[in-house]
């Protein structure tokens, strides 16, 4: 019989199952939380206790759980094919009819999907294919590519290579070779005293023009970016900063990485972010929100450049997985577009809840915890500080963060510290409800994480 008690759940969680990105022996410690039900933008625990997603699952939920289109596609598709791998010149209509409406809503030139089944996949193929791509041009000595510190673009060995997060590197045992990191566009953590956002945005993309030249153009595949920063802390870079990369790699004929793991599929108000900033990458990696994350299924869509040099050699591309374009993901992700275009989730969030969120989070920005409030669509931040005029952070960086994560798990709302940094991502269809709700419920958050600190923070 199955085990169903929260208790015999949590013990048996601590014995068998180790959890991504986790200090396990202080999960030993405390036990899991265990999450029992989803319905709309809300979540359930063991004890009952409805929770408010600000997170969106991990910035996957667009759609929001519980919704019976998507179990019903996958089950007919179960029940027609439910495996056939893309291999051996083979395909099956989800894989194509997926790949015919990404090419639709996807930025001009984009017109090749190759899938795996996690952002990290996609990474690591989006890797293989611009060091491909120049070594069939003739140029096989461009295989460095560019990154940001702080971004995260996967956990395998390469995505955590091109991240640029420390600790993962610390773990990675080695570094694999041809990455190079440079500053983020981060104006509040990064900013010299008195630098205008304009004047920093533009620093920062220059930094990118000082690694190619340093390094030789000659050796250069790619810049790879995340739009805005997700998972490296809602890192919103200044208006200035999109033009001048795209300036700059357009000088050097650099290609251009665009990693929509997290942004792609109305995150900012458009169906990609390259969109919403007017970039033109070469290739787009997606994940996550592609299904609203009822089933893993991810992506690498391809420009013309990049497919055309592929389909001119009379040779394999060594690389693929067994479930590149998985035909029940792909037909849950068919299912997951038509809700996102039929309820007009894109169009509320970049004309109704997006604003919102962002007059939301402005009643915070008076907060004597608060350095800094910003937010694009349904993607937002909220700096937590020990002296607000000079930005200065808390002593142990990220403690204050998890106090501040803790309490709004007791009080209903789902929010990530990334150090001290208070993220959220909420599904696309929360309403001026949810809004009304997070709001409160993040002040009394703030208010109790001030009274844990008080003693730290300069009048």
């Amino acid at each position: 019989m199955a085990t169903t008690t929260p208790t015999a759940l949590r013990d048996l969680d601590a014995c068998h199952h180790l959890h991504p990105f986790t200090n396990h022996k202080s999960l030993r410690a405390d036990g899991s939380r265990v999450i029992v039900k989803g319905e709309g933008c809300y979540l359930w625990d063991e004890d009952g206790n409805r929770i408010l997603d600000g997170m969106a699952g991990l910035w996957n939920v667009n759609i929001g759980y519980g919704r019976r289109e998507l179990a019903d596609a996958a089950h007919r598709q179960m029940s027609e094919l439910p495996f056939y791998n893309t291999f051996f010149k083979t395909t099956h209509p989800p894989v194509v009819q997926l790949s015919q409406r990404l090419a639709h809503l996807a930025p001009d030139g984009f017109n090749q999907v190759f899938y795996g089944s996690s952002g990290s996949e996609s990474v690591d193929t989006a890797i293989r294919l611009l060091r491909h791509y120049w070594a069939l041009r003739g140029e096989p000595a461009r295989q460095i590519i560019i990154s940001r510190r702080a971004a995260y673009h996967g956990s395998t060995i390469a995505a955590a290579s091109m991240g640029g997060i420390k600790t993962m590197h610390e773990q990675s045992y080695p570094v694999y070779p041809g990455f190079r990191h440079v500053i983020p566009p981060y104006w509040f953590g990064e900013a010299e005293a008195g630098e205008s956002p304009a004047d920093f945005g533009l620093r920062a993309a220059r930094a990118i023009e000082e690694e190619i030249l340093a390094v030789g153009p000659e050796n250069v595949a790619a810049v790879a970016a995340e739009p805005i920063m997700g998972a490296g802390g809602v890192k919103i870079p200044p208006p200035s900063y999109w033009p001048e990369v795209q300036r700059i790699v357009d000088k050097y004929g650099v290609l251009l990485l665009a990693d929509e793991v997290i942004t792609a599929f109305g995150r900012l108000g458009n169906w990609f972010a390259a969109q919403h900033y007017g970039i033109r990458p070469h290739l787009i990696t997606f994940a996550k929100a592609v299904t609203s994350g009822y089933i893993p299924l991810s992506g690498v869509l391809v420009h013309d450049r990049i497919a055309t040099e592929l389909a001119a050699h009379d040779d394999d591309f060594h690389h693929g997985y067994t479930y590149s374009g998985h035909p029940v993901a792909c037909a849950v992700a068919i299912a997951n577009l038509d809700i996102i275009d039929s309820e007009g989730l894109i169009e509320r969030v970049a004309t109704q809840t997006g604003p919102a969120l962002a007059e939301m989070l402005q009643s915070f920005a008076d907060h004597p915890l608060v350095g800094e409030v910003r937010s694009r669509g349904l993607l937002a931040a909220i700096e937590l500080v020990a002296d607000k005029s000079s930005r200065r952070r808390f002593a142990g960086e990220g403690r204050v963060g998890l106090v501040c994560r803790e309490h709004a798990f007791r009080e209903g709302l789902i929010m990530r510290a990334v150090g001290d940094t208070m993220v959220l991502s909420p599904p696309l269809i929360w309403t001026q409800s949810q809004l009304h709700e997070a709001r409160e419920k993040i002040r009394r958050v703030l208010d109790l994480t001030l009274a844990d600190v008080a003693g730290e923070i300069s009048s």
